[in-house]
């Protein structure tokens, strides 16, 4: 289970620069333009073996320096609220700012871990200015330069280095779900449906430090338990944003859970954040089934299910391997499908497959039916497959040139190995590797 780490500041500091080293993807856009960070970004990182997940504020705002203060002030309020750690940057190049010290102003009332980041720390001449963002108030300054990384290991070392374990979600071996998705696509709704008047069988056990709680259902044949992490806190009062909140909330319930029923507004279609959270669920390696609520709104024409549901998987590709439900909650339309399919993605998810199948079913399909293209005159040749002891899905593949496996004949293995072991809904990985 990671922790969250929200890296927040004013405008045009180097936050989504500074967010692309740490997650060593070109994700967000980096652009000399103030605000130019329109999607909020989320991402996942580790540092010695320790695991987290980044977010970066800089949302796109419109207008003068007022629109940018209230924004900003809005950002630092959630991300107080909900970050584990929180990484305040500033920029060495135009020195201490106004707005910089109303930041300041409100990080220094709050309890959680707050680093000053001074970044653009590129020459020898902005070190020696530095030192006037100690009269912040919030301690010890960490300089960096983003664009090349230079100072950035100090500051995961300082970022990670009270970062546990937690206490974890008690462990009973039941499929653990979370719904989730954008504010009013039904949520709520969806598990008061399931859970009906029957609420006395709805049991919080044990939860963590992290405010997530499970709820243990067992009814109509099924026995799961509910990861719920949404309204357990009254939020601050302040004018939230509430996409970035439920976000915020979804890495919480994505990380305790085995299998997330992302929900949909049929009326809406997919949108950004629907493929934010999915992105979330994919790179947390856990099991999905998209739910698309409100269905009973939508005018119906013959190919109208068809047509929306290549629309969803085009969306979401490459990994579009994915069941999707129609459902209308407010009529309990299909609700229990819903709940049946979680479940068979959980036992898939949890499958092990033993070496000798893995090597009886798919040696003869790698080495003989349709092996690794030849590479500059060389011929891949794959040996011997076995399965990780992880909880979720991964392979490896020993071969004498694994350096010329392409993402192609990945896709195609993974594919294989997709129809064979119905790993509908799990998301896994193959490694190649040299024998």
């Amino acid at each position: 289970m990671s922790n969250i780490v929200a890296i927040v500041g004013r405008p045009n500091v180097g936050k989504s620069t500074l967010f692309n080293r740490l997650i060593e993807e070109r994700k967000a856009i980096v652009d000399e333009t103030s605000g130019v960070t329109r999607d909020r970004q989320y991402g996942h990182s580790d540092w010695n073996g320790k695991h987290f997940s980044v977010i970066d504020t800089g949302g796109y705002v419109m207008g003068g320096d007022d629109a940018f203060e209230t924004e900003i002030r809005k950002q630092v309020a959630l991300a107080i609220e909900e970050a584990d750690v929180i990484l305040f940057l500033v920029d060495a190049k135009e020195g201490l700012t106004p707005m910089d010290e109303d930041v300041a102003d409100m990080l220094r009332r709050c309890k959680k871990k707050v680093m000053l980041v001074v970044n653009k720390c590129d020459t020898p001449a902005r070190h020696e200015t530095i030192g006037e963002f100690y009269a912040l108030g919030l301690g010890e300054l960490y300089p960096i330069a983003g664009i090349t990384g230079s100072g950035t290991g100090d500051l995961l070392d300082a970022v990670v280095a009270d970062f546990d374990e937690g206490q974890e979600l008690q462990d009973d071996g039941l499929p653990r779900i979370a719904v989730v998705g954008r504010p009013n696509v039904g949520k709520s709704s969806f598990i008061n449906a399931i859970t009906g008047q029957e609420r006395n069988i709805v049991t919080p056990i044990a939860g963590t430090t992290r405010d997530s709680i499970l709820s243990h259902y067992n009814l109509f044949g099924f026995d799961f338990n509910f990861v719920d992490t949404a309204g357990l806190r009254k939020k601050q009062k302040v004018n939230e944003d509430l996409e970035f909140y439920s976000v915020l909330r979804s890495v919480r319930a994505i990380e305790n859970s085995d299998v997330c029923i992302l929900m949909l507004d049929a009326s809406q279609g997919i949108e950004q954040q629907d493929l934010n959270i999915f992105g979330l669920i994919q790179r947390n390696h856990k099991g999905v089934v998209i739910v698309v609520n409100k269905w009973d709104l939508i005018e119906k024409e013959s190919n109208t299910h068809r047509d929306f549901e290549n629309a969803i998987r085009e969306r979401i590709a490459p990994f579009n391997d994915v069941p999707i439900i129609f459902t209308s909650v407010i009529n309990k339309q299909r609700i229990f499908k819903v709940l049946e399919t979680a479940r068979q993605v959980f036992e898939a998810r949890s499958r092990k497959i033993s070496t000798s199948e893995l090597n009886d079913t798919l040696l003869p399909i790698v080495k003989e039916q349709n092996p690794p293209p030849s590479v500059k005159g060389k011929w891949i040749k794959i040996k011997y497959i076995t399965q990780l002891p992880t909880p979720y899905p991964q392979f490896v593949f020993f071969c004498n040139l694994p350096q010329y496996v392409r993402d192609p004949y990945r896709r195609y293995v993974e594919n294989r190995m997709r129809e064979i072991w119905d790993f509908h809904g799990v998301p896994f990985n193959i490694y190649f590797r040299a024998k």
